[in-house]
C-alpha cells in the first residue's frame, strides 16, 4: 500500500510539474517595433588548418556591452546565465567575469543612484553551495543581484525530478560542499544537495543587456572558458522595444524577489527599416516555426547553431528543403565542452537522419572549433523581398523551446538589401567559403560508422527525457 500511494504522488507530482502554469509574464512575446538602429556583432576563433595554426580570435561582443554600460545615463538591467573565471585549460581566456564586474561597479561609483540589476542563474553558486566572488563584489557596490528562482519553472528531465520533489530535496545537512565542481576542477566544491539540485538541468539561459540607451541580445556569457566561442549578438535602439525587453525581465525579477524594474520614457515610434520583436521561451519556437512555413521554393534558410534537436524544427527544416528550399547549415559537432571531449550528441545523429529525410539535399558544415565551442544560436529565413532572423539563448532543442529554460531571442524582419541583411550575408559567406581561414569542414568530417550507435542513443534519451541540451 506504501509503495502504491508513493507511486500515485510520485506521478502526479510528474505530471504537475511538467505542464503547471508558468509565472505571468514568461513565455513572452513582445510587440513588433520599427527602427533603424538594428546592428550585428561576432565572435569568432578560428585558424588556417585543424591543428590550430595560425589561431586568431576576433572578439567585438563583450566591447560592445562594455560600451553601452559606459554610455548608460539612467539605469542598466543584465540577465546572464553563467559568470566565473574557474576553467581546467591551460589557455589565457579573456577575463570577461572581471572585466564586467568592474565595469559595473565603476559605474556605480560614479552613479550611486543609478539602479544596476544583475539577473543571472544560481549556477554561478553552485546552487548555494558557495558565494560567487564577481557577484559578491557586485552587491557589496549596492548594485542588485538577482538569483533566478529555477523550483517556480516547469520539469524537463520528469523520471528525475519527480524524485528530487517527494524526496531529494529534503536533503540538506551539509555545512560546505565536498565534491568535485562539475565546471572545473579548480572552481569551489559543491554539496551533495546542490548536486541533487543541477540534476534538474534547468536554467535561465537568457544573455541580455538593456540600458535607457540600447539593448544587446546574445548567445554569449561573460565566461572566461567561453571566451573564445563564436557567438552572435544583435544590438537595437527604440523605447518600445526597451520596453517590452524590461517587460520580460521584470517578469523574473517579480516571481523570484519581488519588485520592478525601470523603463525608458516612452515616445511616438519614428518608424524605420527594421521590425523588431522580442521573444522568450517558446514564443521563439513559435515564431520561427511560422517564419520557415512561410518558405516557398527557391528561398533559403541558413542556421549557425550549437545544438538542433526538436522534433517539430527539424522536421519543418526536412519539409522545407523538400520543397525546394536552399538550406545551409553551420553546426558545431558537439565534439568538446571547456577541454572535455563530447559524444556528438545531439547534432551528428539528428543530421544524419535530416539528411537520409531529404535524400542528402542539405547542404551542411561543420565548424572547425579549434578552442571552444561553435556556440552561435542564429537562424536566418530568407524569402524573395524580406530576410527574418532569430538570434538569442535559445538552442534548436526542446529544454530550450518547450517552456522549461528561460530564452530569449530578438527576432527581426528586414528588407534583403539592408545593412543588417548585408552583414549577415557577409557572415555566412565567409565562414561557409572558407574565405580567409579554416572555418568550417565537409559534412563528411564527423559522420562515420558511429553515428548509427548515436542515433539509437539520441533516441533513447529524447524518450526518456534525459539529456543535458
Amino acid at each position: 500500500m506504501a509503495i502504491l500511494l508513493f507511486t500515485f504522488l510520485y506521478v502526479g507530482v510528474i505530471v504537475w510539474h511538467t505542464y503547471k502554469p508558468l509565472p505571468d509574464n514568461l513565455n513572452y512575446k513582445g510587440d513588433i517595433h520599427w527602427t533603424d538602429d538594428v546592428e550585428m556583432f561576432t565572435d569568432l576563433t578560428y585558424a588556417q588548418n585543424k591543428k590550430g595554426d595560425g589561431m586568431v580570435h576576433e572578439l567585438s561582443i563583450f566591447d560592445e556591452v562594455y560600451k553601452m554600460i559606459d554610455e548608460a545615463e539612467e539605469f542598466i538591467v543584465l540577465d546572464f546565465f553563467l559568470m566565473d573565471h574557474y576553467t581546467d585549460e591551460k589557455i589565457d581566456f579573456p577575463k570577461i567575469a572581471e572585466t564586467l564586474t568592474g565595469k559595473l561597479i565603476q559605474k556605480k561609483k560614479e552613479n550611486p543612484q543609478m539602479p544596476i540589476i544583475f539577473i543571472t542563474d544560481p549556477l554561478n553558486t553552485g546552487y548555494g553551495s558557495y558565494e560567487s566572488k564577481w557577484f559578491s563584489q557586485m552587491e557589496d557596490a549596492g548594485i542588485e543581484v538577482v538569483y533566478t528562482d529555477l523550483d517556480e519553472l516547469r520539469d524537463s528531465t520528469p523520471i528525475y525530478s519527480g524524485l528530487y520533489r517527494t524526496i531529494f530535496r529534503f536533503v540538506n545537512f551539509e555545512k560546505e560542499g565536498w565534491i568535485a565542481n562539475a565546471m572545473a576542477s579548480n572552481a569551489p566544491k559543491m554539496t551533495l544537495r546542490s548536486y541533487l539540485i543541477l540534476l534538474n538541468v534547468k536554467a535561465n539561459h537568457r544573455k541580455t543587456v538593456v540600458t535607457d540607451k540600447s539593448a544587446i541580445v546574445t548567445s554569449g556569457n561573460p565566461h572566461d572558458a567561453s571566451g573564445f566561442h563564436g557567438n552572435v549578438a544583435l544590438k537595437v535602439k527604440g523605447a518600445g522595444i526597451l520596453n517590452d525587453i524590461l517587460e520580460a525581465e521584470e517578469a523574473v525579477v517579480r516571481y523570484t524577489n519581488g519588485g520592478s524594474l525601470p523603463r525608458v520614457e516612452a515616445r511616438e515610434e519614428p518608424g524605420g527599416d527594421y521590425a523588431v520583436q522580442y521573444l522568450t521561451e517558446k514564443r521563439i519556437h513559435d515564431a520561427l516555426l511560422g517564419d520557415i512555413a512561410a518558405t516557398r521554393e527557391g528561398d533559403t534558410i541558413r542556421m549557425g547553431m550549437f545544438f538542433i534537436a526538436m522534433p517539430d524544427i527539424v522536421q519543418a527544416i526536412v519539409d522545407a528543403s523538400n520543397r525546394g528550399v536552399h538550406v545551409q547549415m553551420i553546426l558545431d559537432p558537439n565534439e568538446n565542452s571547456f577541454g572535455n571531449e563530447k559524444s556528438g550528441l545531439p547534432n551528428r545523429p539528428v543530421v544524419q537522419k535530416m539528411m537520409d529525410e531529404t535524400d542528402g539535399k542539405l547542404d551542411v558544415r561543420w565548424y572547425n572549433t579549434v578552442v571552444g565551442q561553435y556556440h552561435t544560436k542564429l537562424v536566418v529565413v530568407q524569402t524573395k523581398e524580406e530576410t527574418y532572423i532569430t538570434n538569442g539563448s535559445a538552442n534548436l532543442t526542446d529544454r530550450t523551446l518547450d517552456n522549461y529554460n528561460l530564452e530569449a531571442n530578438l527576432r527581426v524582419i528586414a528588407l534583403n538589401d539592408s545593412e543588417l541583411s548585408k552583414d549577415i550575408d557577409d557572415y555566412f559567406d565567409r565562414l561557409w567559403n572558407n574565405e580567409d581561414a579554416l572555418y568550417t569542414l565537409d559534412f563528411e568530417e564527423y559522420q562515420d560508422d558511429f553515428t548509427f550507435f548515436q542515433r539509437g542513443i539520441y533516441r533513447l534519451q529524447e524518450l526518456l527525457k534525459l539529456t543535458t541540451y
